[in-house]
């Protein structure tokens, strides 16, 4: 688009080029106006339902199996992992027990399960749901793809902050500087990359522990036999995944609701029985004095404490699975005592019995009920694995919509809740890691470190963003968002300082899972944000391609043309490149935006937006889809049968509200010199971006071509319009026909045309850059679903444009 000259000379002075820069400048506007008007007619009075306290219930006791599964099963392997060189001292228990009580009580219940859970995105848990909220309330998106016409839509709620504000100067410091934004993006993705971690450690080390219980009962069985078991039963755990988390959580909730049941049970036996004054654990006190006189010994085996803990991270990411009532529910009321009554039961009966802290778990179980609870621990064992497992199907599902990660399959399991979902690319590449870390370690101890370093992580990019939150979202004091900051670092970098101790002991593996997931988002969102740059800098002022006039200077063949870009306006490169090498194009086109927005759905009522471009005689629509991270291409969605519905509807309301609106205001008086002139340059553009390797830098010769070109187009009241003549009732019957005209046009065909843009390193880039973008990206982007598989397009029906793009 050109930009409007503002000239230094005095009014009456301007040049004849002056006033059409700026006539062309204003009706530039009026051509490819925004979607605000339509995103406001679309605005809707969508709520969700509200849930019976029987259907809160019932979630409450489903997401057992689904959200709790990873919490309940640390018991199997914490006090081997507290004190893996043995226990020289009883009172050493009652500080380690102390620990536990404390972490308990400060992360999973106060930080999460009572604050962070509140920061969730209607439902929507992760460091990625934290992300979409800082987005719509702060602008750090690095893809900037947002119209005011987005925050029409009945989901997207934010709130404005007063200027002046601690809120507002955070924010306008946030939004400074690219490389801040950029260090946002990175915490959020290591986050991520950390809950992949999990994904493929919490499996191994569960079933592990609870398979090896069976050592108890036959001590001269071989480890390798107990690996074998956890790899099978792993196999068979992936192997279920398929049949989606409704159906596997009401199957898993009854064990994980006997397993609590049981380890709380137990835990007041063992109580009762051994030793009542572990009570005395629930002093603080005797944490003091754990550290006084274990000392750096005392300080490192929090990495085994930090493992009563773990499955905090994957409640937070699960919480899109169910009702935050009924998770919070589900934990305070049952879910934490339980946990604390096993812990003390466990450490009751390890102040008489220090010489079996490495089977504490199953040693402590009386002789009649061992078999049933092997029986429950392993099934538990296996539930918690599902735990981490949802919870990586929920943020890779939100990485693909920010852009962050290649386009994988994502199947919706479930017709009542919309965020249950299933990955079988992502389920695989889980079930290799599990196997691998299982064969590989064969002992819950290394295992255990790593998982720790993978946990403490993802806590730690928690809390930095939650203080974002407390201050853009919540708009909280900045003294209540400091006592939340120092709790939660001091805490959690205590954790992290002791992990650290443990990296060449296994706390290498979840760095190196990090690594290499970091590298893969990272380099599919910076070539993602390449091509949006591209296409950005390269398209073609729509007030220039109205001046080739209704034909656009090429043959019109019968049929729609649906034009997919990653713009909200103006024409795409695709297209321009299109009509240079097939100089025909079709009797109706659309220029069609999929585009997903930082919120976790978009209504369906509100999903398409729809605009006129130009006259009527040019037949040229846009059309902006818009999806939210939650939202699925599902096969029998019908994109292309909604699309053109949408459309036919726009034009029957266009009709009934405003029956003059046929463009009159605008002129599209032209010669035939002008349009061959016009196309004959568009062919030359395109040759020289071919030549100069597609640079974004030299697309402005396009762009600015418009300036040249002014006298094809002028506003209406310099020129005569098409529609002067006509009268009210001409207008009316020429609406009847262009609704049929668009109907014939469908039953003619419909054609998807598509860019398919490869991505390559210019030449001259450095080395990393060119293995980055020649080597990985271009793996990722073979491997990764098409777009054209996601909205479920015929093959038949597709054109793919091919064009090189070099950064």
């Amino acid at each position: 688009m050109a930009e409007r000259v503002e000239g230094s000379v005095t009014e009456g002075e301007n040049t004849i080029e002056e006033r059409h820069v700026g006539a062309m400048w204003e009706l530039e506007q009026k051509l490819d106006q925004p979607m605000d008007e339509e995103a406001n007619k679309l605005k809707n009075m969508y709520r969700e339902k509200g849930l019976s306290m029987l259907m809160l219930l019932r979630l409450s006791f489903q997401s057992l199996g689904i959200v709790y599964g990873d919490l309940g099963t640390s018991p199997l392997y914490v006090f081997y992992n507290t004190f893996p060189d043995g226990i020289s001292d009883s009172e050493d228990v009652i500080g380690a027990l102390s620990l536990i009580i404390y972490s308990l009580l400060l992360i999973p219940l106060i930080k999460y399960v009572i604050i962070v859970c509140k920061a969730n995105d209607n439902g929507q848990g992760g460091t990625l749901a934290i992300y979409s909220l800082l987005c719509r309330h702060a602008k750090v998106k690095l893809i900037p793809n947002q119209q005011r016409s987005d925050e029409d839509l009945t989901t997207y709620s934010r709130t404005l902050l007063p200027e002046g504000s601690f809120a507002a100067k955070t924010k306008k410091w946030l939004e400074s500087k690219e490389s801040r934004k950029k260090a946002l993006l990175f915490i959020v993705l290591l986050g991520t990359c950390m809950m992949i971690g999990d994904g493929i450690l919490t499996p191994a080390i569960s079933v592990l522990s609870a398979t090896g219980g069976i050592k108890v009962i036959s001590p001269k069985m071989s480890a390798d036999v107990v690996v074998l078991v956890s790899i099978i039963i792993l196999i068979g755990l992936f192997s279920m995944q398929h049949y989606g988390t409704d159906k596997v959580g009401w199957l898993f909730a009854p064990i994980v609701f006997i397993w609590f049941l049981f380890i709380g049970a137990t835990g007041m036996y063992n109580i009762c029985k051994h030793d009542t004054s572990v009570l005395k654990a629930f002093s603080p006190t005797y944490i003091y004095l754990y550290f006084k006189r274990r000392g750096l010994d005392g300080w490192i085996s929090l990495g085994g404490i930090l493992l009563s803990i773990t499955g905090t991270e994957a409640l937070y990411a699960d919480i899109a699975y169910f009702p935050l009532l009924a998770i919070q529910l589900a934990f305070t009321f049952f879910v934490f005592p339980c946990l604390l009554l096993a812990y003390c039961g466990q450490a009751a009966y390890l102040v008489n019995n220090k010489d079996h802290y490495k089977d504490a778990f199953y040693a402590s179980m009386p002789d009649s009920v061992y078999w049933p609870m092997f029986v429950v621990a392993t099934g538990a064992a296996i539930v918690g694995s599902q735990a981490t497992i949802s919870g990586t199907y929920s943020i890779i599902k939100q990485a693909v919509s920010h852009g962050c990660f290649p386009r994988v399959k994502i199947v919706h399991t479930s017709k009542k809740f919309l965020g249950q979902i299933y990955c079988p690319d992502i389920n695989w590449i889980l079930m290799v890691g599990c196997i691998a870390v299982t064969a590989s370690f064969k002992n819950q101890s290394q295992i255990g470190n790593a998982y720790g370093t993978a946990v403490v992580l993802v806590m730690l990019a928690t809390t930095l963003l939650m203080i974002l939150i407390m201050l853009l979202v919540w708009r909280c004091h900045w003294i209540l968002v400091l006592i939340f900051a120092v709790l939660s670092l001091v805490v959690e970098l205590s954790y992290f300082s002791a992990v650290i101790w443990k990296i060449d002991e296994g706390g290498w593996v979840p760095l190196i899972i990090a690594a290499i997931s970091l590298l893969v988002m990272s380099v599919w969102h910076y070539a993602t944000v390449k091509k949006y740059e591209f296409e950005v800098h390269s398209k073609v002022s729509m007030s220039w391609i109205l001046g080739l006039g209704p034909s656009l200077g090429l043959v019109r063949v019968p049929g729609i043309g649906l034009v997919y870009t990653e713009l909200a306006s103006g024409v795409p490169h695709i297209f321009s490149h299109f009509i240079t090498n097939l100089p025909a194009t079709h009797s109706v086109v659309v220029f069609v935006c999929v585009k997903y927005l930082p919120v976790y759905t978009v209504p369906e009522e509100e999903r398409f937006l729809v605009k006129r471009i130009g006259p009527k005689t040019f037949r040229m629509f846009r059309c902006v889809a818009r999806y939210g991270y939650k939202d699925l291409h599902r096969k029998d969605d019908d994109f292309e049968n909604k699309l053109l519905n949408n459309l036919f509807a726009f034009i029957r309301i266009e009709t009934m509200m405003e029956p003059a609106s046929n463009s009159s205001t605008y002129s599209s008086a032209y010669s035939l010199n002008h349009t061959q002139e016009s196309r004959n340059d568009l062919i030359h553009n395109n040759n020289n971006h071919q030549n100069n390797n597609n640079s974004i830098d030299e697309f402005s010769s396009m762009v600015d071509y418009t300036v040249s070109t002014l006298d094809t187009i002028v506003p209406a009241d310099n020129r005569l319009s098409f529609s002067q003549n006509n009268t009210v009732e001409e207008e009316e019957e020429e609406e009847e026909d262009e609704l049929q005209y668009l109907k014939t046009c469908k039953e003619s065909g419909v054609v998807h045309i598509m860019g398919n843009t490869v991505v390559k390193a210019r030449n001259g880039s450095w080395l990393p850059k060119k293995i980055a973008i020649d080597y990985v990206y271009a793996f990722l982007a073979k491997i990764c679903r098409e777009n054209s598989v996601i909205l479920h397009v015929p093959h038949e029906t597709l054109l793919n444009v091919g064009q090189v793009f070099y950064v």
